[in-house]
């Protein structure tokens, strides 16, 4: 599914073989239209850094994921939070779930998806600047196109060439994969408050598919070894839940978290950010996994229009449908300034408490708010919430069932 070298000219290069990045170039491969999707590596699901948590408004929502298999997720139906005590409380909502994801394997199966529909995947080739021509852009050594999408991450080229705003505020996160061991308790995703370990944010184990995650993000990147002992330390702490700490992990993975909102400006003339490289990952939970897939097809419907005539350039109006994250940010300012090791043990178990984390777990708002805009790109964005299903080039009666468990 990879190319080693690039056609002289297309429609639209998307540069990131990422969840935004995937979805944006399938859709406008199915649209018609000359796509190539630039990754730097040569296995686009080669050193992620990410847990791979998807949320169950994906399922619902994407349809781009129907046929993804089912030996490629772990569903799990509910949050166990601890205090920096270890006490506990789980929560649960009615009919919500977590799916834990091989995502090396999501990733790649989402590459092989592109290519089915007719992306052009450039694998081992870096993006390494853009000069603007009438008709879109050149890249350097990757000829010509109409279109660019930057989703290549927080710390993104793109942004970098055209001087489009850049993510300024990080978490920094380190994760451990570990072969079992067997969690006393299995169906939940366990969370873990504690100022001193990870101020800023949580620690957590994630049963995943066929391995335990166990990982934590904090403000103020330590070193690499100082990390390392702070990790040694929760995995001590934890040790009652999951007894790891004497085994050696399968994995280990670290990487910077963007946690700032949205960049400014996220769009240039023909050209337009998405996913991490646009900033569009949650203040609190740091979940962008939903807010990636959904406005990577958008973008890519967005896009198409354009390049079909049909609408103007979406760098100009796509923008608005963008979360403004107003609510989250305001709580990672809170978060970040009177987290309180004390307040948590106090009320863990209070009902305000269990309400305001249910809120953040389980909330089920849209992340699409259509612009004040024409019919024609009203409508574009209502219909990029997901996947149209005639879209695809398989019949009606080759659709698979949603995922089960």
């Amino acid at each position: 599914m990879s190319s080693s070298s690039a056609s002289a000219f297309v429609d639209c290069t998307v540069v990131g073989a990422s969840f935004a990045g995937l979805a944006c170039a399938t859709v406008l491969a199915r649209r018609g239209l000359r796509v190539r999707v630039v990754e730097r590596k040569q296995d686009p699901g080669d050193k992620l850094h990410t847990t791979g948590i998807i949320v169950k408004e994906v399922v619902d929502q994407i349809a781009l994921l129907d046929r993804l298999p089912t030996d490629l997720v772990r569903q799990i139906p509910g949050i166990r939070l601890y205090a920096p005590n270890m006490r506990y409380v789980d929560l649960d909502a009615p009919g919500y779930y977590f799916l834990a994801t091989d995502t090396p394997r999501v990733i790649r199966w989402l590459a092989a998806q592109a290519a089915d529909a007719g992306v052009e995947l450039v694998l081992g080739a870096s993006f390494t600047g853009a000069a603007r021509i009438r008709h879109g852009y050149r890249l350097e050594g990757l000829g010509e196109t109409r279109y660019v999408i930057g989703a290549d991450g927080p710390n993104s080229q793109v942004a970098k060439s055209l001087a489009l705003g850049r993510n300024q505020k990080f978490l920094f996160g380190a994760e451990y994969e570990f072969a079992g061991p067997e969690l006393t308790v299995g169906d939940r995703l366990h969370c873990f408050v504690d100022r001193k370990l990870a101020p800023g944010y949580i620690g957590w184990i994630v049963p995943g598919v066929g391995v335990t995650q166990i990982g934590l993000a904090r403000r103020m990147p330590p070193e690499p070894e100082a990390m390392k002992r702070v990790m040694d330390k929760f995995l001590a702490k934890i040790g009652g839940v999951a007894a790891v700490r004497d085994c050696e992990p399968l994995a280990v993975r670290a990487g910077m978290i963007p946690c700032g909102g949205v960049v400014r400006p996220v769009a240039a003339e023909r050209a337009l950010l998405v996913g991490d490289a646009a900033g569009m990952v949650s203040p609190v939970t740091a979940g962008g996994i939903h807010t990636a897939l959904k406005h990577g097809l958008a973008a890519g419907h967005a896009v198409a229009e354009f390049l079909e005539g049909k609408c103007e350039d979406p760098a100009g109006w796509f923008p608005a449908s963008y979360p403004k994250f107003r609510v989250k940010r305001f709580l990672r300012f809170l978060f970040d300034h009177f987290q309180s090791d004390l307040l948590f043990n106090l009320t863990l178990s209070s009902r305000p408490m269990r309400m305001a984390a249910s809120q953040i777990y389980f909330h089920r708002r849209g992340v699409l708010n259509p612009p004040p805009a024409s019919r024609v790109i009203r409508q574009q964005v209502a219909e990029s919430a997901s996947e149209p299903r005639d879209s695809s080039p398989r019949s009606a009666e080759e659709e698979s069932p949603p995922l089960q468990k």
